[in-house]
């Protein structure tokens, strides 16, 4: 046990150094501070979002930067009867990842005093309940995407 508490210690000390390094070659640019902002994004991934999106201007809505994003689910139409699968897999798997965590430190803060007002939480809850915890963090995640794109659209 002793041994693996070790190691562990050891690896998160590589984790923070290699976050340092990252910090340093990376210029923290409005656009990633104004990322940091959004719920459960931090310095790793809003860069990590800022660098995978590119200009805000080459998507013409939120719905189709969230769509590139792979927020957003598959839908199946046939006979007037509509279906929504999965997350999109066609999408920047960069982007669909730092969503998804983002939206899944909300999901392990939500019971937190400071998060339990905060609308993404309120909007997890309401969505677990009837669909279950997956597609609620897919909901988040897509709200967080369309979030950042208008935030870095309107430069708020």
């Amino acid at each position: 046990m002793q041994q693996h508490l070790i190691a562990l210690d050891h690896v998160q000390g590589q984790i923070k150094e290699l976050e340092e390094r990252i910090k340093q070659r990376v210029e923290i640019t409005p656009n990633i501070q104004l990322l940091k902002t959004l719920p459960g994004v931090a310095n790793i991934l809003a860069i990590v979002i800022e660098r995978e999106m590119g200009t805000v201007d080459r998507f013409s809505s939120s719905a189709h930067f969230a769509s590139y994003a792979g927020t957003v689910p598959t839908v199946k139409s046939s006979g007037g009867k509509t279906r929504y699968g999965r997350l999109r897999k066609q999408s920047n798997q960069y982007l669909k990842w730092a969503f998804i965590e983002a939206a899944n430190v909300i999901v392990r803060q939500r019971r937190h005093p400071t998060w339990r007002a905060k609308h993404v939480t309120i909007l997890y809850e309401r969505i677990r309940q009837r669909k279950g915890h997956s597609v609620a963090v897919g909901a988040v995640a897509r709200h967080l995407s369309e979030a950042a794109f208008w935030m870095l659209r309107k430069q708020e």
